[in-house]
């Protein structure tokens, strides 16, 4: 099929932004006739259908589309997804229905490695214990010039352990090392790479200084650091999560951090987004555990390539030669 035969050429195609505030950020008009339609967030299931009928191409960030929605929308010819992730995606049926999913890509290639640096260092540093004792009064009331009290560690000749090893685990890795850390790394097929330590994941969760999670949310993964996990690891290590929180047993990690089985923990995602108030991570009132709310990922400069993108996937697959498509 050329281009110019290529259905989307024949019409004025519908196309549903289903979450557009999950993305600051300018996004330009696809360069084919369209019809643009955008809501501030869905609820989804009954609301996502309505908003999604008649659609030929859906965008959405995390509005999830199973295949109780697909069913009722056969006109569906795309779905493009505003982030890498696309567990809310029902593959199969998609896959059954031809519909193509296209994701981003390598976006975020700064900005998730920045941030994951940035809880290793505020962990190690003590930068939220410290910073609450000025603020209770401590330092002010100090016979020395300085307050000690919680131990400050050095990333320099520590090792970081890293579970997956994909563009944003290579990022990190880079950046570890400039900081002089040693990295090994546990990835689910081999690392063609010269200079790399693979590790089994016991080995690595034994020995490592650090453990940083970059893996996929999948049947395997899910739940992967759990109590016995957290057991294995060093009493002075710190386990950081910019990935998927549902990559961690929650109630084991809260259990871990209040009885001292690892020094500390810094999160960025949690099984369920927006939170539930019952969530244990939520309860935690520890100056070693920090919670961002899923923005790792959100630099304004990352923010802009991922629209930037998002449109490009949806204009290449206008023009029949769709890119970024997952398998």
């Amino acid at each position: 099929m050329t281009a110019s035969q290529h259905p989307l050429h024949s019409s004025r195609q519908r196309i549903v932004f289903l979450d557009r505030d999950s993305l600051v950020a300018k996004v330009r008009a696809p360069a084919f006739a369209h019809e643009w339609h955008e809501h501030a967030h869905t609820k989804g299931g009954a609301q996502t259908v309505e908003r999604l009928r008649g659609a030929s191409i859906a965008i959405t960030n995390k509005v999830p589309l199973r295949e109780a929605e697909l069913a009722q929308l056969p006109e569906l010819k795309m779905i493009a997804v505003a982030a890498t992730g696309t567990d809310i995606i029902d593959l199969p049926a998609c896959r059954a229905r031809g519909i193509v999913i296209a994701n981003i890509r390598d976006y975020a290639r700064a900005t998730v490695p920045e941030h994951t640096l940035a809880l290793m260092l505020a962990l190690r540093r003590q930068l939220v214990a410290y910073r609450l004792d000025v603020e209770a009064g401590r330092w002010q009331a100090s016979e020395r010039f300085c307050l000690f009290g919680h131990p400050i560690r050095d990333l320099a000749g520590s090792r970081l352990g890293l579970l997956g090893y994909g563009a944003l685990g290579k990022s990190v890795a880079h950046l570890a090392r400039a900081f002089g850390m040693q990295v090994a790394v546990h990835n689910r097929s081999p690392i063609e790479e010269d200079g790399v330590t693979e590790l089994s994941l016991q080995e690595l969760l034994a020995t490592a200084d650090v453990v940083s999670l970059h893996l996929p949310l999948t049947d395997k993964t899910r739940n992967i650091i759990g109590a016995k996990e957290l057991a294995s690891m060093k009493p002075t290590a710190l386990l950081i999560n910019t990935a998927r929180g549902g990559l961690v047993d929650e109630a084991a990690l809260a259990a871990a951090l209040t009885n001292g089985v690892i020094a500390g923990a810094g999160f960025d995602v949690l099984s369920k987004e927006p939170p539930q108030a019952d969530n244990p991570l939520l309860q935690l009132r520890l100056p070693n555990f920090i919670l961002t709310p899923h923005t790792a990922w959100a630099s304004g400069e990352a923010m802009q390539l991922l629209a930037d993108m998002l449109i490009a996937n949806v204009e290449a697959f206008a023009r029949g030669a769709p890119v970024n498509v997952v398998a």
